[in-house]
Protein backbone atom coordinates (compact mmCIF):
# COMPACT_ATOMS: atom_id res chain seq x y z
CA UNK A 1 0.00 0.00 0.00
CA UNK A 2 1.71 3.39 -1.38
CA UNK A 3 1.24 6.74 0.75
CA UNK A 4 -0.89 7.91 -1.35
CA UNK A 5 -3.12 5.72 -0.92
CA UNK A 6 -3.20 5.66 2.97
CA UNK A 7 -3.93 9.27 2.43
CA UNK A 8 -7.01 8.70 0.42
CA UNK A 9 -8.49 7.36 3.56
CA UNK A 10 -8.85 11.11 4.43
CA UNK A 11 -10.06 11.77 1.07
CA UNK A 12 -7.25 13.31 -0.70
CA UNK A 13 -6.58 13.66 -4.49
CA UNK A 14 -4.64 16.00 -6.80
CA UNK A 15 -3.42 16.17 -10.31
CA UNK A 16 -0.23 18.24 -9.85
CA UNK A 17 2.19 19.47 -12.58
CA UNK A 18 0.50 16.50 -14.86
CA UNK A 19 1.52 14.20 -12.23
CA UNK A 20 -1.62 11.82 -11.95
CA UNK A 21 -2.63 11.03 -8.04
CA UNK A 22 -5.47 8.98 -8.68
CA UNK A 23 -9.23 8.99 -7.66
CA UNK A 24 -9.97 11.94 -9.64
CA UNK A 25 -11.37 14.60 -7.34
CA UNK A 26 -15.45 14.44 -7.26
CA UNK A 27 -17.30 17.79 -5.37
CA UNK A 28 -20.96 17.52 -4.09
CA UNK A 29 -20.58 14.44 -6.50
CA UNK A 30 -19.64 15.36 -9.62
CA UNK A 31 -15.91 14.98 -11.06
CA UNK A 32 -13.92 18.06 -11.28
CA UNK A 33 -11.75 19.20 -13.92
CA UNK A 34 -8.47 18.98 -11.79
CA UNK A 35 -6.05 19.91 -14.30
CA UNK A 36 -7.52 23.37 -13.85
CA UNK A 37 -6.14 26.15 -12.07
CA UNK A 38 -9.31 27.03 -10.34
CA UNK A 39 -8.42 27.35 -6.68
CA UNK A 40 -10.08 24.62 -4.40
CA UNK A 41 -10.15 24.46 -0.66
CA UNK A 42 -8.72 20.84 -0.71
CA UNK A 43 -5.42 19.70 0.89
CA UNK A 44 -2.78 19.08 0.63
CA UNK A 45 -1.70 19.68 -2.44
CA UNK A 46 0.79 17.08 -3.54
CA UNK A 47 3.73 17.86 -5.70
CA UNK A 48 5.48 14.25 -6.96
CA UNK A 49 9.43 14.08 -8.26
CA UNK A 50 9.28 17.75 -9.13
CA UNK A 51 12.55 19.15 -10.50
CA UNK A 52 15.07 20.47 -8.16
CA UNK A 53 14.94 24.27 -9.03
CA UNK A 54 11.36 24.03 -7.95
CA UNK A 55 12.36 22.16 -4.28
CA UNK A 56 14.56 25.23 -4.10
CA UNK A 57 12.15 27.75 -4.77
CA UNK A 58 9.51 25.96 -2.59
CA UNK A 59 12.03 26.03 0.61
CA UNK A 60 12.93 29.79 0.17
CA UNK A 61 9.26 30.49 0.13
CA UNK A 62 8.91 28.77 2.85
CA UNK A 63 11.56 30.71 4.74
CA UNK A 64 13.50 27.10 5.16
CA UNK A 65 16.48 27.75 3.69
CA UNK A 66 18.61 30.95 2.36
CA UNK A 67 20.31 30.99 -1.14
CA UNK A 68 24.11 31.02 -1.71
CA UNK A 69 26.41 32.71 -3.38
CA UNK A 70 26.85 30.17 -6.12
CA UNK A 71 23.25 29.11 -5.62
CA UNK A 72 23.39 26.78 -2.54
CA UNK A 73 20.37 25.75 -0.81
CA UNK A 74 21.49 26.55 2.74
CA UNK A 75 19.52 24.99 5.21
CA UNK A 76 19.33 24.96 8.79
CA UNK A 77 18.25 22.22 11.55
CA UNK A 78 17.77 23.88 14.40
CA UNK A 79 18.15 21.94 18.06
CA UNK A 80 19.39 18.52 15.82
CA UNK A 81 22.59 19.34 14.22
CA UNK A 82 23.51 15.32 14.37
CA UNK A 83 21.70 11.82 14.52
CA UNK A 84 19.41 11.83 17.32
CA UNK A 85 21.40 8.81 18.52
CA UNK A 86 18.99 7.72 21.72
CA UNK A 87 15.80 7.88 19.83
CA UNK A 88 15.87 4.91 16.96
CA UNK A 89 13.19 2.59 17.34
CA UNK A 90 12.52 -0.87 15.66
CA UNK A 91 9.22 -3.06 16.01
CA UNK A 92 9.71 -5.62 18.04
CA UNK A 93 7.70 -8.70 16.18
CA UNK A 94 8.57 -12.45 16.89
CA UNK A 95 11.27 -12.16 14.11
CA UNK A 96 12.71 -8.74 14.95
CA UNK A 97 13.45 -9.79 18.21
CA UNK A 98 15.86 -12.80 17.85
CA UNK A 99 17.52 -10.63 15.09
CA UNK A 100 18.02 -7.32 16.04
CA UNK A 101 20.91 -5.97 18.25
CA UNK A 102 18.98 -4.66 20.80
CA UNK A 103 21.82 -3.97 23.03
CA UNK A 104 23.16 -1.43 20.25
CA UNK A 105 21.01 1.33 21.50
CA UNK A 106 18.09 0.01 20.06
CA UNK A 107 14.49 0.92 21.42
CA UNK A 108 11.21 -1.90 20.76
CA UNK A 109 8.21 0.06 19.88
CA UNK A 110 5.21 -1.87 20.05
CA UNK A 111 3.30 -2.95 16.36
CA UNK A 112 0.04 -0.87 17.87
CA UNK A 113 2.32 2.11 18.87
CA UNK A 114 3.83 2.21 15.46
CA UNK A 115 0.30 2.34 13.56
CA UNK A 116 -0.89 4.96 15.74
CA UNK A 117 2.24 6.88 15.41
CA UNK A 118 1.64 6.36 11.37
CA UNK A 119 -2.25 7.62 11.41
CA UNK A 120 -1.42 10.74 13.52
CA UNK A 121 1.29 11.89 11.44
CA UNK A 122 -1.33 11.06 8.45
CA UNK A 123 -3.57 12.92 10.30
CA UNK A 124 -1.62 15.73 11.08
CA UNK A 125 0.00 15.76 6.78
CA UNK A 126 -3.28 16.02 5.67
CA UNK A 127 -4.25 19.46 7.54
CA UNK A 128 -0.64 20.91 5.77
CA UNK A 129 -1.53 23.27 2.36
CA UNK A 130 1.53 21.17 0.51
CA UNK A 131 3.18 17.75 1.12
CA UNK A 132 6.37 16.49 -1.46
CA UNK A 133 6.70 13.22 -2.78
CA UNK A 134 9.69 11.32 -4.40
CA UNK A 135 9.91 7.99 -5.54
CA UNK A 136 13.26 6.70 -5.29
CA UNK A 137 15.32 3.69 -4.58
CA UNK A 138 18.96 2.42 -2.57
CA UNK A 139 21.18 -0.13 -3.92
CA UNK A 140 21.49 -1.54 -6.96
CA UNK A 141 18.81 -4.31 -8.37
CA UNK A 142 21.70 -6.73 -10.12
CA UNK A 143 22.95 -7.08 -6.31
CA UNK A 144 20.16 -5.88 -4.13
CA UNK A 145 17.99 -2.65 -4.32
CA UNK A 146 15.01 -1.36 -2.29
CA UNK A 147 12.91 1.28 -4.22
CA UNK A 148 11.62 3.93 -1.86
CA UNK A 149 8.31 6.09 -1.56
CA UNK A 150 9.13 9.18 0.67
CA UNK A 151 6.84 11.51 1.75
CA UNK A 152 7.32 15.12 3.65
CA UNK A 153 6.34 18.72 4.63
CA UNK A 154 9.81 19.67 3.88
CA UNK A 155 10.47 20.46 -0.10
CA UNK A 156 14.64 20.85 1.24
CA UNK A 157 14.05 17.11 2.54
CA UNK A 158 12.64 16.14 -0.80
CA UNK A 159 15.77 17.65 -3.43
CA UNK A 160 17.92 15.29 -0.43
CA UNK A 161 16.06 12.37 -0.91
CA UNK A 162 16.90 13.45 -4.80
CA UNK A 163 20.57 13.50 -4.18
CA UNK A 164 20.75 10.46 -1.78
CA UNK A 165 19.15 8.03 -3.12
CA UNK A 166 19.02 6.71 -6.75
CA UNK A 167 16.25 6.42 -9.39
CA UNK A 168 13.29 3.93 -9.04
CA UNK A 169 14.41 0.80 -10.41
CA UNK A 170 12.12 -1.85 -11.58
CA UNK A 171 13.32 -5.00 -10.58
CA UNK A 172 14.14 -3.34 -6.96
CA UNK A 173 13.60 -6.41 -4.35
CA UNK A 174 11.57 -4.93 -1.76
CA UNK A 175 9.59 -1.54 -1.73
CA UNK A 176 9.54 1.05 1.39
CA UNK A 177 8.09 3.84 2.65
CA UNK A 178 9.53 6.90 4.72
CA UNK A 179 6.81 9.29 6.36
CA UNK A 180 9.02 12.58 7.04
CA UNK A 181 7.24 14.98 9.61
CA UNK A 182 10.39 17.17 11.28
CA UNK A 183 7.92 19.67 12.51
CA UNK A 184 5.26 17.02 13.80
CA UNK A 185 5.20 17.29 17.85
CA UNK A 186 5.88 13.66 19.21
CA UNK A 187 3.73 13.23 22.69
CA UNK A 188 6.15 11.03 24.64
CA UNK A 189 3.54 10.29 26.99
CA UNK A 190 0.89 8.84 24.23
CA UNK A 191 3.53 6.85 21.95
CA UNK A 192 5.88 5.74 25.30
CA UNK A 193 8.91 7.46 23.26
CA UNK A 194 12.32 8.73 25.39
CA UNK A 195 11.33 12.33 23.88
CA UNK A 196 9.87 14.21 21.17
CA UNK A 197 11.59 13.13 18.34
CA UNK A 198 11.51 9.67 17.00
CA UNK A 199 13.27 7.62 14.32
CA UNK A 200 10.96 4.02 14.25
CA UNK A 201 11.50 1.07 11.29
CA UNK A 202 8.70 -1.57 10.97
CA UNK A 203 9.81 -4.46 9.05
CA UNK A 204 6.65 -5.88 8.48
CA UNK A 205 5.08 -2.55 6.98
CA UNK A 206 8.06 -2.08 5.52
CA UNK A 207 8.19 1.77 6.62
CA UNK A 208 10.86 4.16 8.43
CA UNK A 209 8.58 7.40 10.27
CA UNK A 210 11.00 10.48 10.95
CA UNK A 211 9.68 12.87 13.14
CA UNK A 212 10.70 15.68 15.33
CA UNK A 213 13.85 16.44 13.56
CA UNK A 214 15.00 18.26 10.77
CA UNK A 215 18.68 16.93 10.18
CA UNK A 216 18.72 15.11 6.77
CA UNK A 217 20.95 12.57 7.22
CA UNK A 218 17.77 10.79 9.90
CA UNK A 219 16.74 9.86 5.99
CA UNK A 220 19.93 8.51 4.23
CA UNK A 221 20.82 6.71 7.64
CA UNK A 222 17.25 5.33 8.31
CA UNK A 223 17.66 3.59 5.13
CA UNK A 224 21.23 2.61 5.64
CA UNK A 225 19.87 0.66 8.39
CA UNK A 226 17.39 -1.46 6.76
CA UNK A 227 19.90 -2.44 4.07
CA UNK A 228 22.10 -3.63 7.39
CA UNK A 229 19.13 -5.72 8.08
CA UNK A 230 18.29 -6.96 4.68
CA UNK A 231 21.11 -7.45 3.00
CA UNK A 232 22.97 -10.25 4.87
CA UNK A 233 20.03 -12.47 4.46
CA UNK A 234 21.04 -12.46 0.73
CA UNK A 235 24.41 -13.17 2.00
CA UNK A 236 26.05 -9.37 1.17
CA UNK A 237 28.14 -7.30 3.06
CA UNK A 238 26.80 -4.28 3.87
CA UNK A 239 29.80 -1.82 4.39
CA UNK A 240 29.94 2.75 5.85
CA UNK A 241 32.79 2.91 3.21
CA UNK A 242 33.29 4.99 0.56
CA UNK A 243 35.19 3.50 -2.46
CA UNK A 244 37.06 4.69 -5.59
CA UNK A 245 38.59 2.97 -8.61
CA UNK A 246 42.05 3.10 -10.75
CA UNK A 247 42.66 3.37 -14.10
CA UNK A 248 42.91 -0.53 -14.48
CA UNK A 249 39.18 -0.78 -13.48
CA UNK A 250 40.53 -2.33 -9.11
CA UNK A 251 38.50 -1.01 -6.66
CA UNK A 252 38.99 -0.32 -3.00
CA UNK A 253 37.13 0.18 -0.08
CA UNK A 254 37.63 3.05 2.97
CA UNK A 255 35.65 1.95 5.74
CA UNK A 256 35.95 4.56 8.39
CA UNK A 257 33.78 6.37 11.22
CA UNK A 258 32.77 10.05 10.50
CA UNK A 259 35.32 12.56 10.54
CA UNK A 260 38.31 9.96 9.99
CA UNK A 261 38.70 10.41 5.91
CA UNK A 262 36.49 8.24 3.76
CA UNK A 263 35.03 11.01 2.04
CA UNK A 264 38.45 12.86 1.51
CA UNK A 265 40.40 9.84 0.49
CA UNK A 266 38.05 8.24 -1.61
CA UNK A 267 37.48 11.36 -3.92
CA UNK A 268 40.68 11.51 -4.64
CA UNK A 269 42.11 12.62 -7.88
CA UNK A 270 43.74 9.83 -9.91
CA UNK A 271 40.89 7.41 -9.40
CA UNK A 272 37.05 7.74 -10.06
CA UNK A 273 34.39 7.98 -7.46
CA UNK A 274 32.02 5.04 -6.93
CA UNK A 275 31.02 6.74 -3.88
CA UNK A 276 31.53 8.08 -0.56
CA UNK A 277 29.90 6.54 2.32
CA UNK A 278 27.68 3.49 1.60
CA UNK A 279 28.22 0.07 -0.52
CA UNK A 280 27.68 -3.65 -0.56
CA UNK A 281 30.00 -6.44 -1.69
CA UNK A 282 28.39 -9.71 -3.39
CA UNK A 283 29.85 -12.41 -5.69
CA UNK A 284 29.11 -9.64 -8.38
CA UNK A 285 31.34 -7.00 -7.04
CA UNK A 286 30.87 -3.97 -4.87
CA UNK A 287 28.07 -2.18 -5.54
CA UNK A 288 27.69 2.05 -4.06
CA UNK A 289 23.96 1.94 -2.20
CA UNK A 290 23.40 6.01 -3.31
CA UNK A 291 23.25 8.27 -5.55
CA UNK A 292 24.96 10.90 -3.72
CA UNK A 293 27.06 11.89 -1.29
CA UNK A 294 27.09 13.98 1.95
CA UNK A 295 30.32 15.09 3.17
CA UNK A 296 31.52 16.81 6.24
CA UNK A 297 32.51 20.55 5.83
CA UNK A 298 34.18 21.90 8.50
CA UNK A 299 37.81 23.07 7.37
CA UNK A 300 36.72 22.46 4.03
CA UNK A 301 39.04 23.94 1.11
CA UNK A 302 39.47 23.94 -2.39
CA UNK A 303 43.63 23.42 -1.92
CA UNK A 304 42.77 19.96 0.24
CA UNK A 305 39.59 18.69 -1.47
CA UNK A 306 39.59 20.65 -4.53
CA UNK A 307 36.35 18.30 -6.09
CA UNK A 308 34.67 17.85 -3.17
CA UNK A 309 34.77 21.82 -2.12
CA UNK A 310 33.64 22.23 -5.66
CA UNK A 311 31.33 20.12 -5.81
CA UNK A 312 29.80 21.58 -2.49
CA UNK A 313 29.90 25.40 -4.19
CA UNK A 314 27.84 25.45 -7.29
CA UNK A 315 24.17 25.69 -8.11
CA UNK A 316 21.73 22.98 -6.33
CA UNK A 317 24.05 21.98 -3.56
CA UNK A 318 22.77 21.42 -0.41
CA UNK A 319 24.55 22.64 2.89
CA UNK A 320 23.01 21.68 6.07
CA UNK A 321 24.35 24.03 9.53
CA UNK A 322 26.76 25.55 7.68
CA UNK A 323 27.60 29.25 8.38
CA UNK A 324 26.30 31.96 6.22
CA UNK A 325 28.28 35.56 6.52
CA UNK A 326 25.64 37.14 5.12
CA UNK A 327 27.48 40.85 4.92
CA UNK A 328 30.15 39.55 2.61
CA UNK A 329 27.96 36.63 0.74
CA UNK A 330 30.29 34.34 1.28
CA UNK A 331 29.91 30.24 2.98
CA UNK A 332 32.61 30.42 5.78
CA UNK A 333 33.03 26.19 5.91
CA UNK A 334 36.19 27.22 8.66
CA UNK A 335 33.35 28.44 11.44
CA UNK A 336 31.71 26.23 13.75
CA UNK A 337 29.80 28.49 15.67
CA UNK A 338 26.66 26.06 14.06
CA UNK A 339 28.45 22.97 14.85
CA UNK A 340 31.32 20.99 13.80
CA UNK A 341 29.35 18.77 11.77
CA UNK A 342 28.10 21.13 9.22
CA UNK A 343 27.16 18.53 5.97
CA UNK A 344 26.99 18.78 2.27
CA UNK A 345 24.90 16.76 0.19
CA UNK A 346 25.17 16.58 -4.20
CA UNK A 347 23.96 13.96 -6.74
CA UNK A 348 27.34 11.89 -7.73
CA UNK A 349 26.76 13.65 -11.53
CA UNK A 350 28.54 16.78 -9.14
CA UNK A 351 31.80 14.63 -9.06
CA UNK A 352 33.76 14.72 -12.46
CA UNK A 353 35.84 11.52 -12.36
CA UNK A 354 32.81 9.06 -11.75
CA UNK A 355 31.92 5.59 -12.03
CA UNK A 356 28.57 6.46 -13.54
CA UNK A 357 27.57 2.65 -13.16
CA UNK A 358 27.78 2.84 -9.50
CA UNK A 359 29.70 -0.81 -9.09
CA UNK A 360 32.96 -2.56 -10.02
CA UNK A 361 35.04 -5.61 -9.15
CA UNK A 362 35.26 -6.91 -5.46
CA UNK A 363 37.87 -4.69 -4.21
CA UNK A 364 41.42 -5.48 -4.76
CA UNK A 365 42.28 -3.37 -1.39
CA UNK A 366 40.60 -2.60 2.34
CA UNK A 367 41.33 0.65 4.33
CA UNK A 368 40.21 0.77 7.98
CA UNK A 369 40.32 4.18 8.63
CA UNK A 370 40.92 5.63 12.36
CA UNK A 371 42.03 8.85 13.88
CA UNK A 372 44.10 7.74 16.56
CA UNK A 373 44.19 10.71 19.03
CA UNK A 374 46.71 8.73 21.29
CA UNK A 375 49.43 8.96 18.18
CA UNK A 376 50.42 5.21 18.97
CA UNK A 377 49.50 3.64 15.60
CA UNK A 378 51.25 3.65 12.31
CA UNK A 379 50.25 5.85 9.52
CA UNK A 380 49.63 2.35 8.06
CA UNK A 381 50.06 -1.30 8.34
CA UNK A 382 48.91 -4.51 6.88
CA UNK A 383 46.86 -6.96 8.50
CA UNK A 384 46.24 -10.60 8.93
CA UNK A 385 42.89 -11.88 8.07
CA UNK A 386 42.49 -12.57 11.86
CA UNK A 387 43.90 -9.04 12.46
CA UNK A 388 41.64 -7.60 10.13
CA UNK A 389 38.62 -8.93 12.08
CA UNK A 390 39.97 -8.16 14.74
CA UNK A 391 39.84 -4.73 14.06
CA UNK A 392 36.96 -4.81 12.14
CA UNK A 393 34.92 -5.97 15.23
CA UNK A 394 36.57 -3.47 17.28
CA UNK A 395 35.77 0.15 14.57
CA UNK A 396 38.46 2.04 16.85
CA UNK A 397 38.50 5.62 16.38
CA UNK A 398 39.58 8.48 19.39
CA UNK A 399 37.65 11.60 20.86
CA UNK A 400 39.59 14.47 21.12
CA UNK A 401 39.36 17.16 24.04
CA UNK A 402 36.58 19.64 22.94
CA UNK A 403 34.31 16.88 20.96
CA UNK A 404 31.93 16.07 23.60
CA UNK A 405 30.85 17.75 26.93
CA UNK A 406 33.37 16.11 29.23
CA UNK A 407 36.13 15.16 27.36
CA UNK A 408 39.14 16.66 28.29
CA UNK A 409 41.86 14.07 27.18
CA UNK A 410 41.92 11.67 24.36
CA UNK A 411 38.97 9.12 24.51
CA UNK A 412 39.43 5.66 22.92
CA UNK A 413 35.75 5.31 21.11
CA UNK A 414 34.56 1.67 19.29
CA UNK A 415 32.17 1.41 16.85
CA UNK A 416 31.82 -2.02 15.64
CA UNK A 417 31.86 -2.51 11.51
CA UNK A 418 32.97 0.95 11.75
CA UNK A 419 29.67 1.96 11.77
CA UNK A 420 27.74 0.82 14.76
CA UNK A 421 24.19 2.86 15.09
CA UNK A 422 23.85 1.88 11.47
CA UNK A 423 24.29 -2.03 12.24
CA UNK A 424 21.01 -3.49 13.14
CA UNK A 425 22.24 -7.15 13.73
CA UNK A 426 24.69 -8.46 15.61
CA UNK A 427 28.57 -7.37 14.83
CA UNK A 428 29.52 -10.88 14.52
CA UNK A 429 27.13 -11.38 11.35
CA UNK A 430 28.75 -9.21 9.87
CA UNK A 431 32.27 -10.25 10.84
CA UNK A 432 31.66 -13.37 9.38
CA UNK A 433 30.84 -12.59 6.21
CA UNK A 434 33.60 -9.79 5.78
CA UNK A 435 36.25 -12.95 6.74
CA UNK A 436 34.25 -14.93 4.04
CA UNK A 437 34.81 -11.93 1.25
CA UNK A 438 38.58 -11.65 2.66
CA UNK A 439 39.44 -14.77 2.38
CA UNK A 440 37.26 -16.16 -1.02
CA UNK A 441 38.65 -12.67 -2.92
CA UNK A 442 42.62 -12.31 -0.98
CA UNK A 443 41.60 -8.87 -0.25
CA UNK A 444 44.21 -7.34 1.33
CA UNK A 445 43.30 -4.95 4.62
CA UNK A 446 44.91 -2.14 5.76
CA UNK A 447 44.60 0.07 9.31
CA UNK A 448 45.25 3.59 8.28
CA UNK A 449 45.75 6.11 11.28
CA UNK A 450 44.84 9.53 9.87
CA UNK A 451 45.17 10.79 13.72
CA UNK A 452 48.65 12.04 15.37
CA UNK A 453 51.84 11.22 15.56
CA UNK A 454 54.67 12.21 17.94
CA UNK A 455 52.60 12.13 20.91
CA UNK A 456 49.12 12.46 21.76
CA UNK A 457 46.54 14.93 20.58
CA UNK A 458 47.58 18.20 22.04
CA UNK A 459 51.16 17.07 21.92
CA UNK A 460 51.72 16.03 18.98
CA UNK A 461 50.72 16.76 15.39
CA UNK A 462 48.15 15.11 13.08
CA UNK A 463 49.38 13.19 10.30
CA UNK A 464 49.38 15.40 6.55
CA UNK A 465 46.41 14.61 4.15
CA UNK A 466 49.38 14.98 1.52
CA UNK A 467 51.17 12.06 3.32
CA UNK A 468 48.02 10.13 4.19
CA UNK A 469 47.41 10.50 0.09
CA UNK A 470 50.66 9.45 -0.82
CA UNK A 471 50.31 6.24 1.50
CA UNK A 472 47.36 5.23 -0.31
CA UNK A 473 48.00 6.12 -3.74
CA UNK A 474 51.36 3.61 -3.59
CA UNK A 475 49.16 0.95 -2.29
CA UNK A 476 46.53 1.16 -5.12
CA UNK A 477 49.71 1.28 -7.60
CA UNK A 478 51.21 -2.21 -5.93
CA UNK A 479 53.99 -0.41 -4.69
CA UNK A 480 54.36 -1.62 -1.15
CA UNK A 481 54.99 -5.21 -1.28
CA UNK A 482 54.94 -7.91 1.81
CA UNK A 483 59.21 -8.15 1.88
CA UNK A 484 59.27 -5.10 2.59
CA UNK A 485 57.29 -5.16 5.74
CA UNK A 486 58.58 -5.27 9.26
CA UNK A 487 55.96 -6.24 12.50
CA UNK A 488 56.19 -3.62 15.17
CA UNK A 489 56.42 -5.00 19.14
CA UNK A 490 53.62 -3.76 20.54
CA UNK A 491 50.20 -4.34 18.15
CA UNK A 492 51.98 -7.20 15.86
CA UNK A 493 51.19 -4.87 13.11
CA UNK A 494 52.99 -4.92 9.71
CA UNK A 495 54.81 -1.85 8.45
CA UNK A 496 56.38 -0.72 5.39
CA UNK A 497 59.94 0.03 5.71
CA UNK A 498 59.56 2.71 3.21
CA UNK A 499 57.04 4.68 1.08
CA UNK A 500 57.80 6.30 -1.79
CA UNK A 501 60.03 9.68 -0.13
CA UNK A 502 57.94 9.46 2.95
CA UNK A 503 60.63 10.25 6.07
CA UNK A 504 60.88 7.29 8.01
CA UNK A 505 59.24 8.96 11.38
CA UNK A 506 56.13 9.21 9.85
CA UNK A 507 56.19 5.30 9.31
CA UNK A 508 57.30 4.24 12.38
CA UNK A 509 55.58 5.67 15.29
CA UNK A 510 57.76 5.23 17.99
CA UNK A 511 60.54 7.01 16.15
CA UNK A 512 58.57 10.32 16.33
CA UNK A 513 57.88 9.94 19.93
CA UNK A 514 60.65 12.23 21.93
CA UNK A 515 60.28 9.29 24.84
CA UNK A 516 60.64 5.77 23.70
CA UNK A 517 59.11 4.74 27.16
CA UNK A 518 56.12 6.91 26.82
CA UNK A 519 55.78 5.99 24.03
CA UNK A 520 55.51 2.24 25.15
CA UNK A 521 53.09 3.28 27.60
CA UNK A 522 50.95 4.53 25.58
CA UNK A 523 50.99 2.11 22.99
CA UNK A 524 50.47 -0.71 25.66
CA UNK A 525 47.40 1.08 27.34
CA UNK A 526 45.77 1.18 24.02
CA UNK A 527 46.23 -2.38 23.29
CA UNK A 528 45.01 -3.09 26.65
CA UNK A 529 41.83 -1.33 25.94
CA UNK A 530 41.59 -3.18 22.31
CA UNK A 531 41.55 -6.59 24.27
CA UNK A 532 39.32 -5.50 26.75
CA UNK A 533 36.67 -4.44 24.20
CA UNK A 534 37.30 -7.48 22.08
CA UNK A 535 36.17 -9.75 25.13
CA UNK A 536 33.19 -8.39 24.85
CA UNK A 537 32.14 -10.41 21.49
CA UNK A 538 34.99 -13.47 22.19
CA UNK A 539 32.43 -15.92 23.62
Amino acid sequence: MSLINDLNQFKITHKIDGWDLRPPIHINGEAIDDTSPVALDIRPVIFKNCHKSFLMQKALSKKQAELGPHGELIVATGSHTGRAADDKYVVHTETTEKTIWWENNLKPMGEEVFDRLYQDILAYLYELPELFLTHRSIGKANHYALNIEFLSEMPAAALFTQYMFKSKQAFAHEDFKIIHAPFFEVDPFKYGTRSDTVIATSFDKKCVIIAGTQYAGEIKKSMFSVMNYLAPEQGILPMHAGANQNSDGECFAFFGLSGTGKTTLSTDQGTSLIGDDEHGISDRGLFNFEGGCYAKTHRLSAANEPDIYKACTRFGSYLENVKFDHDNREVDFYDASITENGRASYPLEFIEDRVSIGEGKVPKDIFFLTADAFGVLPPISSLTLQQAVDYFILGYTAKVAGTEMGVKAPKATFSPCFGAPFMLRHPMEYAELFANYAKKYDIRIWLVNTGWYGGPYGKGERFPINITREIVRAIQNHEVLEEDLQEEPVFGLRIPNQVRDIPSRFLNPAKAWPSEADYLKAARNLQASFELQLGKFRH
